[in-house]
Formats: structure tokens, C-alpha cells, sequence
């Protein structure tokens, strides 16, 4: 089978795939947390893992950064390999005052500057919504370890170096933290009528100038990823 993106065959991927921004971050979490986990794509260095959590079939698979990269991946996973939850776990900047490095955030929306749905063609922007049951599945999962998290609205925005200083305006929203990668997700899921959910870990507080380290972002962010693999295991 295969895409232009992805030379995995169907079947290769599980129901229920993780999907960190990062390549090294995906064969991180499947050398670390998965059994028999087995590479199945790496195009462009897009490492794509399957194994077993708890005797359950998941999947690992990089996204990129940004949502066009975001876009195309899940779209793909989503519509050609019959993938029907996609839980992305990456990092985020927080915005809200109430937020510290490596808070977790659950993305129960995301606001955003792109136009990436544009191509829908509806007569006002769709409102970009993780799925109801996997965001509650993973509150509770987290409650359930002791874990405090924060549900609320993200920015997902095209432009990380931003110098129209709007963060602070966002925040008077309540928007917790931007990322960029979370409303492409959310609207191929909304479109093709499958389940996505943003979990994101707090890397650095751009108003505040705290910030972790690349190998911390890389290595150390594990709670969020057994957030996701439970939340995985009790979806199927």
C-alpha cells in the first residue's frame, strides 16, 4: 500500500496511535514503553513504531512540526489505515500564570491564526474539539495516578517566533498554553469522523522566560505519554 508520506502496509498501525511532534521522541517512547514494538515506516525519517502495551496493540508515529506536517500525517493515518483515535503528545508554552514546566494540559479546544480550514469551505471557521471520550478517559486516568492536569483551551499557532506579541492577549482569553499542531488534528478528526486528543506537557512559559532543556523535552516529559498509553489501553 503506502503513501507518498508513509510505507507502511495496512494493518501495520493499531486502532489507537501516539503521535509526539518528534521522531527521536517516537522511537523514544516505543524502545521505552512498548513490547515488541516494531518499526513500520520512516520516510523522511518519520518513524512510525507498532507494539503491544499491556498485551494491546498501539502505535507511535512522529507528526513534524506545524500543522501543515500534522495535517498530512494524521489525514493519512486517519483515511488510509484505518486508524480511529489519534492522541498527540507534545510540548507546549504556557500562557496562563497558573502554569509551571512539565504541567500537563489537556487541549479541550484550540484556537488558531491558521487556515488550515479554509479548505472546508464552511461560511465561518469550525471550532477545533478534541473527542469527548478520550479527553474524559485521560482526566480520569490521570486523577486515578495522582496526576493534576489542566483542561482547557490551547492556541495552536503557525508561527513560533511570533513578534505581534499577542500572547498576553490570549491569555486574558483563558487560553492555558500554545502548541502547533493540535487544530489540524482536531479538524481531519472532526472531518472523517474518527477521535483525536492534544496532551501536552509545559516546555518553557515564553512571558516568563523559563524553559527546559532540548533533552529534557526529549526524555523526561514521561508522564504525559502514560496518560496516553492508559488512556490507549482502556479506549480498546
Amino acid at each position: 500500500m503506502g503513501t507518498p508520506h508513509n510505507s507502511a502496509n495496512k494493518g501495520d498501525f493499531a486502532k489507537t496511535v501516539l503521535m509526539p511532534g518528534d521522531p527521536l521522541r517516537a522511537k523514544f517512547i516505543a524502545e521505552t514503553f512498548l513490547q515488541d514494538a516494531a518499526l513500520v515506516n520512516e520516510v523522511r525519517g518519520m518513524y512510525g513504531y507498532t507494539g503491544k502495551y499491556n498485551g494491546k496493540q498501539v502505535s507511535v508515529m512522529a507528526s513534524g512540526m506545524g500543522m501543515p506536517s500534522m495535517g498530512i500525517y494524521s489525514y493519512e493515518l486517519f483515511k488510509f489505515y484505518d486508524v480511529d483515535n489519534i492522541i498527540r503528545i507534545g510540548t507546549a508554552g504556557a500562557i496562563s500564570q497558573n502554569l509551571h514546566i512539565r504541567d500537563i494540559v489537556l487541549a479541550l479546544a484550540s484556537c488558531t491564526n491558521s487556515s488550515y480550514a479554509d479548505q472546508f469551505g464552511m461560511p465561518c471557521r469550525p471550532c477545533a474539539a478534541a473527542s469527548y471520550s478520550l479527553l474524559k478517559t485521560a482526566e480520569e486516568i490521570a486523577a486515578a495516578n495522582g496526576k493534576n492536569v489542566f483542561v482547557g483551551t490551547v492556541l495552536c499557532t503557525d508561527t513560533f517566533y511570533d513578534e505581534s506579541a499577542s500572547l498576553a492577549k490570549w491569555r486574558n482569553f483563558g487560553v492555558l498554553a500554545t502548541e502547533m499542531e493540535s487544530a489540524a488534528l482536531y479538524y481531519n478528526a472532526a472531518r472523517l469522523g474518527k477521535n483525536a486528543l492534544c496532551i501536552c506537557t509545559v516546555s518553557d512559559c515564553p512571558l516568563t522566560g523559563e524553559e527546559a532543556s532540548a533533552a529534557e523535552r526529549q526524555n523526561t516529559f514521561n508522564d504525559m505519554v502514560k496518560i496516553a498509553l492508559e488512556t490507549a489501553d482502556k479506549i480498546q
